[in-house]
């Protein structure tokens, strides 16, 4: 049985986009041509992976099980014709790298910089995502290395240590907790909240602690991003909870401030997540080692800091 990776590609196409003619459209190709493929594709494989009907086409459990393994192969391939084509360009491999919005704003620019200088021929795709997205994109190879909070997201993965951060309290300056230096999050919970994504890993950490502390939370207003967060703080709609070192980008221009959260769970691990390490290509791992090193070099220098000085 052979099978043709332009029908694979549709295949993947069609499960994205949801119905052959959409498929059609972004790979370039005649409705009807496409749908030939498919039913080409179902026959070599001696299964049903559509079931038509006059409401259109609807995937069956077999495609979602293939979905997976289509993205597998056509992503080796890719691997393969990028790598080849980088003998005559100077570009060896790539790695698609999925991150959370902490990781992107307070490490990944200095460790990418850092990694780019030494793998010049390498490149990085990043994206942001949320957490439990990048685990199902990491599972299902969307992504070589994802870059997300530590936690169960039920799913078969590899994760490595990364970084620690710390959640603070951001309130406007004017706050009446503005000059405390550490809160309970019960005290903070008397006033009105701006939230972060309704799926990400901050706000069902704020949902859980109120819960636990028999309190409200009042999300006032929600936002997507950081930046989004830290103007809505300023303009008095509310305290947020960010990571320290994100925080910071916004102190000095918005006339906001941070309050240490004295909470157990204000400290988090940031891990790496992979599908098998030796499954990584040469790039994909050159980048985790680096990542992995920087984890060490800022765990060293972090330990010199704290070190007592003598008299």
């Amino acid at each position: 049985m052979k099978l043709d990776p332009v029908s694979l590609r549709l295949f993947v196409a069609v499960m994205e986009e949801g119905t052959i003619a959409a498929a059609a459209q972004r790979e370039h190709i005649a409705p009807a041509a496409a749908s030939k493929r498919i039913s080409e594709l179902e026959a070599a494989l001696d299964t049903l992976l559509f079931e038509r009907s006059n409401r259109g086409t609807r995937s069956t459990p077999a495609a979602h099980a293939l979905l997976g393994l289509a993205r597998n192969v056509l992503n080796g391939l890719d691997d393969i014709a990028e790598q080849m084509a980088g003998f005559g360009t100077g570009l060896r491999g790539h790695v698609r790298v999925f991150a959370n919005i902490s990781a992107i704003t307070q490490f990944l620019p200095d460790d990418l910089r850092s990694f780019m200088a030494a793998a010049p021929m390498v490149q990085v795709h990043l994206q942001e995502r949320i957490s439990t997205a990048i685990a199902r994109a990491v599972a299902d190879s969307t992504a070589d290395i994802g870059i997300l909070n530590a936690g169960d997201y039920g799913e078969s993965l590899n994760f490595l240590p990364y970084r620690t951060d710390e959640l603070v309290l951001l309130v406007p300056s004017g706050h009446a907790l503005a000059r405390r230096r550490r809160v309970r999050l019960r005290e903070a919970l008397a006033y009105e909240f701006v939230g972060a994504h309704p799926g990400s890993a901050v706000n069902a950490m704020l949902h859980r602690a109120a819960s636990e502390a028999g309190l409200p939370l009042r999300l006032r207003i929600q936002v997507s991003a950081y930046d989004a967060m830290a103007l809505m703080v300023a303009a008095g709609l509310g305290v947020g909870v960010l990571p320290r070192l994100s925080a910071r980008l916004y102190l000095s221009s918005l006339g906001i401030r941070t309050v240490s959260l004295d909470e157990a769970w204000a400290s988090r691990q940031l891990v790496l997540a992979v599908r098998s390490i030796d499954a990584l290509s040469p790039a994909a791992r050159m980048l985790v080692d680096h990542l992995g090193a920087a984890r060490s070099e800022n765990e060293a220098q972090t330990a010199r800091l704290a070190r007592p000085r003598g008299p």
